[in-house]
């Protein structure tokens, strides 16, 4: 998957102290791309916009 033009974001949920934060893209066609903010160059998973919509509704808020 070509994420090159991907523009990604800091998670909200993701803490400001440079811990646990990962980033996501979700400005491509039919893809929503996740990847470890520490890791830039390292993988991404990539999720159909459906399923990351559901991945986001079950993950508990607090």
């Amino acid at each position: 998957m070509d994420l090159t033009h991907a523009i990604w974001r800091k998670a909200s949920r993701s803490n400001s102290n440079g811990g646990a934060c990962v980033e996501v893209a979700d400005n491509l066609p039919g893809v929503v791309a996740v990847r470890d903010s520490k890791d830039p160059a390292g993988p991404a998973l990539t999720f159909t916009p459906a399923s990351w919509r559901a991945f986001v509704a079950a993950t508990p808020t607090h």
